[in-house]
Order: C-alpha cells, then sequence, then structure tokens
C-alpha cells in the first residue's frame, strides 16, 4: 500500500464458515508478526495489543471488532508488525535463539522462524486471493489487469464449467 493512500480493505461480510474476511487475514498475519518477530525472541511490541487486553475475548486475533477500523488494522497493527519485526532483523543475527512454547520443538532461531513466517504469509495471501474472487469474481495479480489465461468473464465461464463437469462425473 502506498503512504497517504486510502485503504481499500474494508470489513466485509464473512464468507467462510470461519468468518474469515480480507481484513482479519491482516490482522492475524500482524499478530504472527508481533509473536514470532517479538515474542518469540523476547522484543515484546511497543504497543498494546488488542488480543493481549484483559478480558478480551477468545481468538480476538481472528475477527477484526466493530471498533477496529481498517485504517486501525492496517496502520496500527499491520504496519507496525512489519517496523517491530524490521528492528528485531537489525538486532539479531540468523542464529540468534528463540523459544516458541508448544511447538514439539520449541527451541529456533532467527532463520527458522523467517522461513515459518514466509510459509505463513503465503498461506494468508492464498487465502486473501480466494476470499477476493469470492467478493468481486477477480483473480490474477492486478485490480486492472486480470493475468489469467482466462481473462475475460466468457472464458472464466467456461473453464468454471469444464472444471465443475469434470466434478459433476465423479458424483
Amino acid at each position: 500500500m502506498e503512504a497517504g493512500r486510502p485503504h481499500r480493505i474494508r470489513h466485509s461480510t464473512s464468507l467462510t464458515s470461519t468468518g474469515t474476511n480480507l481484513l482479519v487475514l491482516v490482522k492475524r498475519l500482524a499478530a504472527c508478526e508481533f509473536g514470532y518477530f517479538g515474542f518469540v525472541f523476547g522484543r515484546p511490541a511497543r504497543i498494546e495489543l488488542p488480543w493481549d487486553l484483559p478480558g478480551t475475548q477468545e481468538n480476538s486475533d481472528l475477527w477484526a471488532t466493530p471498533n477496529e477500523s481498517s485504517d486501525f488494522v492496517v496502520d496500527g497493527l499491520y504496519r507496525r508488525s512489519w517496523e517491530h519485526a524490521g528492528q528485531t532483523f537489525e538486532a539479531l543475527d540468523l542464529d540468534s535463539p528463540g523459544s516458541v512454547p508448544g511447538w514439539p520443538e520449541p527451541h529456533v532461531t532467527l532463520h527458522q522462524i523467517l522461513v515459518h513466517m514466509n510459509i505463513e504469509t503465503a498461506r494468508h495471501a492464498g487465502h486473501a486471493d480466494i476470499v477476493r474472487e469470492m467478493i468481486d469474481g477477480t483473480a490474477g495479480m492486478t485490480e486492472d489487469n486480470d493475468n489469467l489465461p482466462y481473462a475475460t468473464a466468457g472464458l472464466r465461464r467456461a473453464h468454471f464449467e469444464r472444471v465443475q463437469a469434470a466434478a459433476d462425473r465423479f458424483r
């Protein structure tokens, strides 16, 4: 996102059985970054994290409350999470030790956590692609240029019908 540009991520109707929407994916990644690049290495966030406040509902990092605007989630949490992560990268070496309670092997290095967070981020980006497709029916790399081979609505529909017909044969 460009600085000064209004955020286009909005609270949206949940389109999955778990309540996933675009804004909550951004909030969840912020929670992951604050945790893995902060807590794991003894570098707590310098801001109050909404999911750590007393009386906070369970799994509050998995949904955006009515009081959490897209600006709050994107700028107040996510942007600050990667700034905090950047400070961790500057302060530590790749072999710096950390601990992830609950992991089968809780003793980790920054290198291991970087790899883990790349996977976590890619997973959430994939979720975002699918949620976006459910919202606006588009797919591909850019907003204005659908880079997939079935870029027109007609080609996309024909592709969908081929996929559906193949799936229907196995029912």
